[in-house]
């Protein structure tokens, strides 16, 4: 029979982890868990022993994660989750059935607009004692994957193939090729004159290679903070766009969306969970609803005027 060790932190030690890491000290921790101060330093010492490194500088603004601290505290997220999952499958094989409690979803903004409300739809009519939880997260950088790569997410939906490669522990599989089109206000007689308005969000290898050897595309005057924004500023005829089919869904009447082309950028649209969750029954009831409801293809619209 396997027995802990010495060097093995317990379930309390690893909550007292990402107690410090999300509150910002260690009186917030001891505040939040309902521990003295002293009891929450005690437990990071001892957790740091254990793991041979600081994971934490203290300073009288409180305290922040170093980078070992980073990566124990993602773990430590990520093994709590673990239990409760255990916990929670085990009591719906029990009752069969094993889809209940919650289950924490990462999604950027056009994906929890489009694509998630019918997929969570036919999800809790399939399993009621399920509880999704939804975040919208912000598609540049590290995205959603970072939320799932650090415990904060049981499954993301996500861009695949960007410039950030994949967090070792992580599994990602495609849903659908969401094509790219031309934005620009209706009745423009030239929308390829137009300056352009541009946002950061994380894109495939072959749309950056794409877009690089476009010799119509100006620089970016306008930049905005989301899809959202850019519709609103063609819209009121400040510019034009290159824009994902998810983010032109609902597009206004003042909006012409016109198809690039056979030789089109896409994204490659799937979700990413981690190689443990994978296999749990929450994150596999999700997954089995994206695929039986998102489509294969997402068409554009084709409504130049």
């Amino acid at each position: 029979m396997a027995r802990t060790t010495d060097s093995d932190l317990a379930p309390h030690e690893l909550r007292v982890l990402v107690a410090v890491a999300d509150t910002g000290g260690f009186s917030a921790a001891a505040e939040a868990l309902g521990l003295t101060q002293s009891a929450v330093s005690h437990s990071v010492r001892g957790s740091e022993r254990k793991i041979g490194a600081v994971l934490f500088d203290r300073g009288r603004t409180g305290a922040r994660p170093t980078r070992a601290g980073d990566k124990a505290v993602a773990y430590a997220r990520r093994i709590l989750r673990l239990l409760d999952v255990l916990n929670a499958e085990a009591r719906g094989a029990a009752r069969s059935d094993a889809v209940q409690g919650p289950l924490r979803i990462a999604a950027f903004r056009s994906a929890a607009l489009h694509l998630l409300p019918p997929v969570l739809q036919r999800l809790r009519a399939r399993h009621p004692a399920i509880d999704p939880r939804v975040r919208i997260v912000r598609e540049v950088g590290r995205g959603t994957v970072g939320e799932v790569a650090d415990g904060k997410a049981d499954i993301a939906i996500a861009t695949l193939g960007g410039s950030v490669p994949l967090p070792p522990g992580l599994v990602a599989s495609g849903l659908l090729e969401e094509p790219y089109a031309l934005v620009h206000p209706t009745g423009h007689a030239a929308p390829r004159s137009l300056p352009l308005v541009d946002w950061t969000e994380n894109c495939g290898s072959y749309t950056r290679g794409w877009w690089a050897a476009q010799d119509w595309i100006p620089k970016a005057t306008v930049e905005a903070e989301d899809d959202g924004a850019v519709l609103s500023l063609v819209s009121a005829g400040h510019g034009m766009a290159i824009m994902p089919a998810l983010s032109l869904v609902g597009a206004p009447n003042s909006v012409a969306i016109t198809d690039l082309g056979l030789e089109r950028p896409t994204r490659r649209v799937g979700y990413v969970t981690t190689s443990e969750l994978a296999g749990s029954a929450g994150v596999r009831a999700l997954v089995r609803e994206l695929r039986a409801t998102v489509p294969q293809g997402v068409g554009v619209l084709n409504r130049s005027a």
